[in-house]
């Protein structure tokens, strides 16, 4: 089966998130695992790398990732590789054919672009990330480049939604303080979190124009076909690669 990737009609310029098909993995990695530390063999995850790079808009040399820790911390990358694997959880560059990428199986990738000033981030985001406003401090930090937020163009990508992510009653109350009661589904006994509202109203109170931010619908929980989740899977499933190339 061939490689399928997921785009956004908001982003002008090449990006995408990956999803499971096309890929020679198997068992509960099948197929197209792109993660090296999640226990698949290693040969089997290079050759899905291989056809990634056929089929995407990105070359090997040039793709940017970090070691992702569910923090706060953005960093930013140019067109030479860094030596070692860095710790961050959102990634951003404005050099020419350079892309940054990001990690997920259940957490929010997010994608940032600003076209005016032809710049690029990559977020990674799941509980920790979205209560620490993570994609804001993305925005932050490209304002601090030169952005001007409301140029900026967002994609909240495939991820697990408030109908499948239920959790504690005590982490449901910080959330619907934090980011208002809607982003809580569910009862009091069985509260779920809508991540993607969550992140939504943070990026639209960073300064991102609310007609600027595509909210993508799939649930990475409900949807085994397509997408891993490491929820619905146990821990024990693939990575998929959500990725934006600054080329304008």
């Amino acid at each position: 089966m061939a490689l399928a990737f997921i785009t956004s009609n908001r982003l002008p310029i090449p990006h995408g998130f990956s999803t499971r098909p096309g890929g020679v993995s198997t068992g509960p990695y099948q197929s197209l695992n792109l993660g090296y530390s999640v226990g698949d063999l290693k040969q089997r995850v290079d050759q899905n790398f291989e056809r990634f790079f056929q089929s995407a808009s990105v070359t090997k040399d040039y793709i940017r990732t970090v070691s992702q820790v569910h923090g706060d911390r953005v960093l930013q990358f140019g067109p030479r590789a860094p030596a070692q694997t860095l710790e961050a959880d959102a990634l951003w560059t404005e050099h020419p054919g350079v892309a940054v990428a990001v990690k997920t199986a259940d957490c929010v990738p997010v994608l940032l672009a600003d076209t005016a000033d032809k710049r690029v981030a990559a977020v990674h985001s799941g509980w920790r990330g979205t209560e620490l406003r993570v994609a804001q401090r993305a925005v932050e930090v490209l304002a601090r480049s030169g952005t001007r937020p409301e140029n900026l163009l967002a994609v909240i990508g495939p991820s697990i939604r408030g109908c499948c992510y239920q959790v504690s009653s005590t982490l449901a109350e910080r959330f619907s303080q934090r980011f208002g009661k809607d982003v809580v589904q569910g009862n009091a006994a069985e509260p779920r979190l809508d991540l993607a509202l969550a992140i939504h109203r943070t990026l639209w109170e960073a300064g991102i124009l609310d007609t600027h931010i595509d909210v993508l619908s799939h649930c990475t929980f409900c949807d085994k076909e397509r997408f891993y989740s490491h929820r619905r899977d146990r821990g024990v499933t693939g990575r998929h690669l959500s990725y934006i190339v600054c080329q304008f």
